[in-house]
């Protein structure tokens, strides 16, 4: 697909500088016309094109089994009739423990239309956590009224953890005793759906998503339909091409997290696409089901984490036919959740122009699961990574001045209204003129136009002082010590809070780990002083490190769902270790 600068916005801004230094932006177009709620947009396309596929997900014998639009509103009527008669509705919300699936995807469609709300939980809190904390916390904060697990033996136990009277169980395939079968609720009665559709308006709560809990307990952070849809008329703003053909998305981002969620799926709902459940994941064992993926599905849009575009980047530039393949039919390569390497970013350049013979932009953008998530966007080409772009429509971006950095707030219809019963930390989330205050620091690509959009300078949280009283911005340092290392590592955890010099606890990279013990050590001292020798200042110059043997743990709050690390976590969990790099006592790396 070649698109031109009319396929992307072109917007112009009305900026104000207070006496204090904070900056008001805010576009001077309005937000675009949209339609209310998300059953609106379902009841469009099902009655404008009821044969288009919504979605689809390979079945057990390797081929895509689909679901259309006009089948997705008969089922979700169906499902939601008998949610509905199970007892579900506004005070007894239905949450979903499994990962995306058709059935998660069905179910999720039924609480939207008949206006029950539904929590999507990241699996991690039921597979992978042994205490299943997290997941009771959530269970007793919202109180549902079911819980769908899709297998009853693997989410037995996480199940039983939070089962109390009245809680009732779905599973689709071995079946916990006392479960509901999925399939039975097939076999609801859709006229007790259609009343309830009729009740749905912008108010009505569609869902809550929970924070990652990398600052404490997640948060139930609400969604209505007039949030989501208003986002989405954001998305459809900014990015144009995707009202011009119905988008295809191949993804894998799990549901239970805003970007797939919220932004990939409803982009798909409300433009009539169609979106292709990925069963692979950008880790080794995973990806080669990427690869097949893209090898039968050509996209318009497509979404990876960075780690995701280091192994693609590889395959692309390999096979020239998967590359051909990629490209066909994309507008855009996005990434987000963390930063890009420069490599990274240069070589898919290069292969889109080489496969293509024009620019594909590659970009990225900045939200919250609290802003629904699209709040701002980068849409002209750059050189280089990182530029997340000004607001959108319908938005108002604050910057305040924060010990050095631009705090960024934002106010708008995309905004959540709140934490589902926790009205403490809702005030505590927004300032005194209901900017939310997303704790992220912004940095100006162009100090004398902020319309050439900014740079991700770090979350306030965990930033910290050296005992020189100078402010050191973690995000940035860590990032580029990563970019530095060459694939040596996969993430660092900065150090040196009060103390002289900053330091790092460095998480070893696969491609290190399989080196021999000399070779590696060599390999990585050679990085490291380079890394030191391209920094400049002291708050950004990393002068000692040492390898961390230990994995992050999930339970410690050390690493979320997302994979992501918790600095402030890991600083307080390793306090020996991090003692030990200070004195000497360890076998570290120095410049």
């Amino acid at each position: 697909m070649t698109l031109s600068t009319n396929d992307f916005w072109s917007p112009s801004f009305d900026i104000e500088t207070q006496a204090d230094g904070t900056i008001l932006m805010a576009q001077k177009a309005g937000l675009p016309d949209h339609m209310p709620t998300l059953a609106d947009y379902l009841d469009h396309w099902a009655d404008a094109t009821p044969e288009q596929p919504w979605l689809a997900q390979r079945g057990t014998d390797g081929e895509w089994d689909r679901i259309t639009y006009g089948q997705a509103r008969d089922q979700a009527r169906a499902i939601g009739s008998a949610l509905l008669d199970m007892g579900l509705g506004p005070d007894k919300p239905l949450l979903i423990l499994s990962e995306n699936s058709l059935e998660h995807g069905l179910l999720g469609l039924a609480c939207l239309y008949v206006g029950i709300p539904y929590a999507p939980v990241s699996p991690a809190y039921s597979l992978v956590s042994k205490d299943h904390a997290k997941l009771k916390g959530i269970a007793a904060l919202l109180r549902p009224g079911a819980v769908f697990a899709d297998d009853g033996a693997a989410f037995a136990p996480a199940c039983k953890a939070i089962r109390h009277e009245g809680l009732q169980v779905i599973n689709q395939r071995n079946l916990i005793d006392g479960a509901v079968s999925f399939d039975d609720l097939l076999q609801g009665d859709p006229a007790a759906a259609q009343a309830a559709r009729a009740g749905i308006t912008g108010d009505t709560l569609v869902k809550y998503l929970f924070t990652s809990g990398s600052t404490g307990s997640p948060k139930a952070v609400i969604n209505t339909n007039a949030m989501i849809c208003a986002m989405q008329a954001m998305v459809r703003d900014c990015y144009r091409f995707l009202t011009k053909e119905p988008p295809v998305v191949l993804d894998w981002a799990p549901w239970n997290h805003t970007a797939a969620g919220n932004k990939v799926s409803y982009l798909v709902l409300t433009n009539g696409g169609t979106y292709y459940i990925d069963g692979g994941r950008p880790v080794p064992g995973k990806f080669e089901e990427t690869l097949r993926n893209l090898r039968d599905v050509a996209c318009t849009w497509y979404f990876n984490v960075p780690v995701g575009w280091d192994m693609l980047v590889d395959e692309l530039e390999a096979d020239p036919a998967l590359a051909k393949t990629f490209f066909s039919r994309l507008g855009m390569m996005f990434y987000a959740g963390a930063g890009m390497a420069q490599h990274t970013w240069d070589r898919l350049r290069a292969i889109g122009r080489k496969t293509t013979g024009h620019e594909v932009l590659l970009a990225t953008s900045l939200g919250a699961t609290e802003t629904a998530p699209f709040a701002l966007a980068c849409t002209e080409v750059q050189d280089k990574s990182g530029n997340v772009g000004v607001p959108a429509a319908g938005l108002t971006l604050k910057l305040v001045p924060n010990g050095g950095k631009l705090e960024l707030r934002l106010k708008g219809p995309s905004i959540t209204p709140g934490y589902f019963g926790d009205p403490v930390k809702t005030a505590d989330a927004f300032d005194e003129d209901g900017f939310y205050k997303m704790g992220d620091a912004l940095r100006p690509a162009d100090p004398d136009d902020l319309t050439k959009g900014f740079f991700f300078d770090g979350r306030i949280a965990e930033n910290f002082k050296l005992n020189t009283g100078t402010w050191v911005a973690v995000g940035a340092v860590r990032s580029a010590l990563v970019d530095a290392m060459d694939g040596l590592i996969r993430d660092a955890v900065i150090t040196g809070e009060d103390e002289a010099e900053l330091g790092a606890l460095l998480l070893l990279s696969d491609k290190a780990q399989a080196m021999a013990p000399e070779v590696r050590r060599q390999a990585i001292e050679e990085a490291f002083k380079a890394a030191a020798g391209r920094a400049t200042g002291s708050s950004s110059r990393v002068r000692r490190a040492l390898v961390l043997d230990a994995a992050p743990s999930f339970d410690r709050g050390e690493i979320t769902e997302k994979g992501s690390l918790n600095q402030r976590a890991m600083r307080a969990n390793n306090a020996d270790v991090i003692s030990a790099l200070y004195a000497g006592e360890a076998e570290i790396f120095s410049v």
